[in-house]
C-alpha cells in the first residue's frame, strides 16, 4: 500500500522519474513553455514553483539547490536573473497547465505547462497548403 506517499510513480524507476522530472523542468525555464502529457505536467509544475520560490530568495544555498535541479548553468542564470524579477512580486502560482486533448498514439491526455506573465514571442503558426494533383 502507498498511505501518505506522496509524488507520482510515472511508472518509472526512481532514477529515470528523476532525470525525467529534471529534464523537464530545465526545459520549462528555458523555452518557459512545454508540451506533456497531464501527469508528467501536474508534477513539473511542483518541481518547477519550488525553484521560483529558491530563485526570489537569490541566495548563494538557493543557487546550490536550484542547481541540484536544473540541469543548465545558463538557465540557473535566467532563473536567477529574469525570471526573479518577473515573479518577485507575485506570493506563488507561477506556472499554468492548459489541457490540450489526446495523444493519437496512445489516448494520453496532453498538456501544455507555461510560465505565467511570460511575454507572447511565440512563433506564428504555419499554414498548411492543400495538397493539388
Amino acid at each position: 500500500m502507498r498511505h501518505l506517499k506522496a509524488g507520482r510513480r510515472l511508472s518509472r524507476t526512481t532514477e529515470h522519474r528523476l532525470a525525467m522530472l529534471r529534464n523537464l523542468v530545465t526545459a520549462l525555464f528555458e523555452h518557459e513553455r512545454v508540451e506533456t502529457t497531464r501527469a508528467k505536467a501536474k508534477e513539473a509544475r511542483q518541481w518547477a514553483e519550488q525553484v521560483i520560490t529558491l530563485a526570489k530568495r537569490g541566495d548563494l544555498h538557493a543557487r546550490r539547490l536550484t542547481l541540484a535541479v536544473v540541469r543548465s548553468k545558463k538557465v540557473v542564470a535566467k532563473l536567477f536573473g529574469e525570471l526573479r524579477e518577473r515573479y518577485q512580486d507575485r506570493p506563488g502560482g507561477y506556472t499554468r497547465i492548459i489541457p490540450l486533448g489526446v495523444r493519437v498514439g496512445d489516448g494520453a491526455p496532453l498538456s501544455i505547462l507555461e510560465l505565467v506573465d511570460r511575454p507572447e514571442k511565440l512563433p506564428k503558426a504555419k499554414k498548411k497548403k492543400a495538397a493539388t494533383g
